[in-house]
């Protein structure tokens, strides 16, 4: 089970690990947006260049909170509540945070009891 934090504004962040083509892996801080309901994981141009992964889709137009924007979309290997995951990954210079997407809703249980400071994310058994 994933346990997050919450963030000075009521943000939900948990800590996942990006896994680079050489085996590196990165621990990073995401943003759980469940706004962001057409991708999985979005992450600033600058954090690609350490990661190496490869180019699924160049320039796709999405809406985002900000606007229309062209994002590229790359193959990505990350850990999330111990469980490697291999997922496409929105990648643009618009985007200000790792941004964890609303599909994990659809194999994760997001659990948020804020009185309590709960915050969990885990697998779901099928």
């Amino acid at each position: 089970m994933a346990v997050g934090s919450f963030g000075d504004n009521g943000e939900l962040f948990f800590e996942i690990q990006l896994v680079s083509v050489n085996g590196e892996e990165f621990i990073i801080e995401a943003l759980f947006d469940t706004g962001f309901t057409d991708g999985w994981l979005a992450i600033n141009t600058q954090d690609l260049d350490a990661l190496g992964w490869s180019l699924l889709a160049a320039q796709v137009e999405m809406t985002t909170a900000r606007g229309n924007a062209r994002l590229d979309i790359h193959e990505g290997k990350i850990i999330i509540d111990g469980i490697e995951a291999i997922i496409p990954v929105h990648v643009g210079d618009e985007i200000p945070d790792t941004i964890m997407g609303s599909l994990w809703l659809d194999t994760m249980q997001l659990i948020v009891n804020k009185p309590r400071n709960i915050l969990t994310l885990e697998m779901v058994d099928e």
